[in-house]
C-alpha cells in the first residue's frame, strides 16, 4: 500500500474512532484533521464539498468523508476513506447485536461526555469556516438568516430551501464583481466514470423491487432494503431510522437497542445497518447491510463531482457559492444549537465541560483526540455522584 493511502488510512481510522455527537459533529472533525491539520483541502473547497453533500441523499458526513478521500486517492481513496472512518462502529454494533438483549442502557456519564466534547468541537469549526467563509457583512448576516430559517424550519427540504435561496441571493449579489479562481479539484477519474456511475445508481434502484417477488432469499432482500433507503433519505441518520423500523423485520425493543448503541458509537448513524443486518442474518447479513445502505452514497459523490469540478468554475457558479457557503455556516451554527448542544448540555456541570473542552481545543490548540478523552472522563466523574 502506498504512503498516501496509508495516509488516508491513518486520518479516516482516528476520525472513526473519535467523531462522536452525529453528522454536525463529523463536519468540525473533518474539517479539523482534513483542512486545519493535514491541509489537504482550503476552507473554501471543503465547504463546497459540504454544500453538495447536503444536497445528495444519503449521509453528508459519510459522503464528504468519501468525496475527500476520492480528491487525495482517487476511488481507492475514496474506498480507504469509507472504510476508515465507518469500520469501527460497524464492528462494535455488530458485537454488540451478537450478544443484544431485550433491555440496554446507554447512559452512562462517559458516554455524556462525549456528546459534551461535540459542541465545543462544532464550535472550533464554525469558527474557523466563518473567517473564510462569512468574513464580511453581508454574508455573517446571509449565514446568520440562514441558521434562523433552519431553526424554524427543522426539515430535510427546508435545509435544502435554504441553501438553494443563499445560492440564488449569492448569484444575484456577487455575480457582477470578480471572482476568485476556482480552487483546484483533482481527480484521477473523469466524466465517463462519472456517467457510468449515475446509471448503476438509478438501475439499482428500478431494478432491485422489480426481480425482488423472483428472488427468494434474505440476502437479495437485505440489499434491496437498505439500497433503497440509503438512496432516498435526506436528512441523515436520525430520518433513516423511522423508514428502517418499518422496511425491517426486527423486534421493537431490539431496534431501539441498536438504536441507543449506534449513538453511543463514533461514527455515522447509518452503521446501525451492522447491528440490524447482524441480527437479521448474523455477520453475512451484516457486512451485506451496511455495503447496500453506503453503497448509493459512493455512486452519487462519484457521479457528482467530475461534473461539480466543470461546474463550479463557472463565474455564476462561484457567485451562487459565496451564497452557498455562508449558508452552511449558517446550518452549522444551527446545528450547535440543535442537536448538538439540546443533548449533550443539560444541567450547568455539562456547560462548563464545554468550556473547559472549548479552551482546551480552542485556546490551547489541543489535538481533539486529547480534548475527546479529557472530556469522557470528566463526563463520567461529574456524572457518577
Amino acid at each position: 500500500m502506498s504512503n498516501k493511502y496509508i495516509e488516508i488510512l491513518k486520518a479516516s481510522t482516528k476520525l472513526g474512532l473519535t467523531s462522536f455527537g452525529g453528522p454536525s459533529a463529523h463536519i468540525g472533525y473533518f474539517h479539523e484533521e482534513y483542512v486545519n491539520k493535514r491541509k489537504w483541502l482550503d476552507d473554501k473547497l471543503y465547504a463546497d464539498i459540504v454544500a453538495l453533500c447536503q444536497f445528495l441523499p444519503g449521509p453528508a458526513s459519510s459522503q464528504v468523508g468519501i468525496s475527500i478521500g476520492l480528491l487525495r486517492g482517487g476511488i481507492a481513496g475514496g474506498i480507504i476513506s469509507f472504510l476508515g472512518f465507518t469500520l469501527p462502529s460497524v464492528l462494535i454494533l455488530m458485537l454488540f447485536a451478537a450478544f443484544v438483549t431485550t433491555t440496554g442502557s446507554f447512559d452512562s456519564g462517559w458516554i455524556q461526555g462525549l456528546k459534551i466534547v461535540a459542541v465545543a468541537v462544532v464550535a472550533h469549526a464554525l469558527l474557523g469556516m466563518q473567517k473564510n467563509l462569512a468574513p464580511d457583512r453581508i454574508r455573517i448576516t446571509i449565514a446568520i438568516v440562514c441558521a434562523i430559517l433552519t431553526l424554524l424550519i427543522p426539515t430535510a427540504v427546508g435545509q435544502i430551501g435554504v441553501i438553494l435561496v443563499a445560492g440564488l441571493f449569492g448569484f444575484l449579489y456577487y455575480r457582477k464583481e470578480t471572482i476568485e479562481p476556482a480552487s483546484k479539484m483533482e481527480l484521477s477519474f473523469g466524466k465517463k466514470t462519472g456517467i457510468v456511475s449515475w446509471v448503476l445508481f438509478f438501475g439499482l434502484l428500478v431494478l432491485l423491487p422489480i426481480f425482488k417477488p423472483f428472488v427468494q432469499s434474505i440476502y437479495y432482500s437485505i440489499f434491496d432494503t437498505y439500497y433503497r433507503v440509503g438512496s432516498i433519505v435526506f436528512g441523515g441518520g436520525h430520518v433513516v431510522l423511522p423508514m428502517l423500523q418499518r422496511e425491517v423485520d426486527v423486534a421493537p425493543d431490539i431496534f431501539l437497542a441498536g438504536y441507543g448503541a449506534a449513538q453511543a458509537v463514533p461514527g455515522p448513524l447509518f452503521t446501525i445497518a451492522g447491528f440490524l443486518g447482524q441480527v437479521t442474518a448474523g455477520i453475512p447479513g451484516a457486512l451485506l447491510a451496511v455495503f447496500a445502505m453506503f453503497l448509493p452514497s459512493f455512486l452519487l459523490v462519484i457521479g457528482m463531482l467530475p461534473f461539480w469540478s466543470i461546474i463550479r468554475s463557472k463565474k455564476g457558479i462561484q457567485a451562487a457559492l459565496k451564497g452557498v457557503n455562508a449558508a452552511v455556516v449558517g446550518i452549522l451554527f444551527a446545528a450547535l444549537y440543535d442537536p448538538v448542544f439540546t443533548s449533550a448540555v443539560k444541567e450547568p456541570i455539562d456547560f462548563v465541560i464545554v468550556l473547559i473542552t472549548g479552551t482546551l481545543l480552542i485556546v490551547y490548540k489541543w489535538a481533539p483526540i486529547k480534548v475527546v478523552i479529557v472530556s469522557a472522563i470528566l463526563g463520567a466523574i461529574v456524572h457518577s455522584f
